[in-house]
């Protein structure tokens, strides 16, 4: 059995981790897709408002689901490791995130136009897990350049050993830290893709300027 039959799930499970937070300042960004499905779950447990941090993975090229870095708005982050990994060149780079950015323009026109004021308040970053965290570690890094006091990373899963770099997170949540892990969606029962109309409904839900 998995740990959680699905993102909603696993958000009501990331929020016993985050109760600190509940009633305070903070803001909740879910990153889009399905990041936005787990942190509307914690936003409305610790009554705080939700909004989006819109980041791209650079998926290798043929194995679009492992990610060689990642995009976000002023934001870029390439493994050169996982490049080699992966066989890909830097024309195969080029094109990859030629792609994405245009992606990112798309997605941050649907989702991200709310901008909620996370200057001086703490910074909640959502996703629904962590594989090689490079688009968490994109998404806090953008949210850098609009001062937030502090940026919260939480998920509500990880591999055992992985860390966000120190300049990209003040703190790190995440309640089941596992060993043998491949992928996210092993953790879930219902792993099914969100849509951009499930995004847009569940950002209708929330104030981002509360």
């Amino acid at each position: 059995m998995a740990l959680f039959a699905d993102r909603v799930d696993a958000g009501h499970a990331l929020a016993q981790s985050l109760g600190k937070w509940r009633g305070t300042d903070a803001v909740v960004l879910g990153i889009p897709r399905g990041g936005v499905v787990t942190a509307a779950a914690v936003a409305t447990e610790l009554s705080l408002p939700l909004d989006v941090v819109v980041v791209r993975k650079l998926g290798a090229a043929g194995r679009e689901e492992f990610a060689v870095g990642a995009i976000a708005d002023g934001v870029r982050i390439v493994t050169p490791s996982a490049m080699q990994w992966a066989g890909m060149s830097q024309r195969d780079l080029d094109a990859v995130e030629a792609a994405e950015r245009d992606e990112l323009a798309r997605r941050t026109d649907a989702f991200g136009a709310r901008s909620a004021a996370v200057t001086g308040r703490t910074a909640i970053v959502v996703d629904d897990g962590v594989a090689t965290g490079s688009s968490a570690v994109a998404a806090c890094r953008a949210l850098r350049a609009r001062e937030p006091q502090r940026i919260v990373l939480a998920v509500p899963v990880a591999p055992a050993r992985w860390e966000p770099p120190p300049d990209a997170v003040d703190e790190f949540v995440c309640p089941n830290r596992e060993h043998d892990f491949w992928a996210v969606g092993q953790y879930y029962d219902d792993f099914t893709q969100t849509t951009d109309e499930q995004v847009v409904e569940l950002l209708r839900g929330s104030d981002p300027g509360r």
